[in-house]
């Protein structure tokens, strides 16, 4: 099974509506990536881990992730540990922009995607899935009366 490790604070940088929270209020921030993440990878056969740095404040509940902090190292350090214990490495996609972790994913044979790639991607899910939901909305009567249908 595909399996994602995702620099949490590396990828929250690439997108501006959370960088700009995270500014205001980091906790808000990483809930928002990770419900975001969450719907992303909801119907996806993978497991996903994501990595911030420092310690956990408010528990984040999701279905789809793991959510790890560093606490007093750096969430660099966990992600290259984490692409160490994985028995199949060329299972594992690292998303992270940082230089360091992307070099050694790809030394140690891991998939790689710069965080604002994969954001691109995040964007253009939850366009879809607000569309997704506008679609749920609509009444198939307004719809018949609209065409003349009825």
């Amino acid at each position: 099974m595909r399996h994602y490790i995702i620099d949490g604070n590396n990828l929250i940088g690439k997108i501006k509506e959370l960088f700009a929270l995270q500014k205001k209020d980091g906790q808000s921030a990483r809930e928002k990536l990770a419900f975001m993440l969450d719907r992303y990878f909801a119907m996806k056969k993978v497991t996903v881990s994501l990595h911030f740095d420092g310690f956990p404040k408010d528990a984040i509940k999701t279905t789809n992730l793991k959510i790890i902090y560093s606490e007093n190292r750096p969430a660099d350090v966990l992600i290259k540990e984490e692409i160490d214990r994985h028995k199949n490495p060329k299972l594992v996609t690292v998303v992270s922009s940082d230089l360091s972790v992307y070099e050694y994913a790809k030394v140690n044979a891991a998939g790689r995607m710069k965080s604002e790639e994969f954001a691109k991607l995040l964007s253009a899910s939850e366009d879809s899935s607000e569309e997704e939901e506008r679609i749920k909305k609509i009444d198939n009567d307004e719809l018949k009366k609209l065409f003349g249908i009825e």
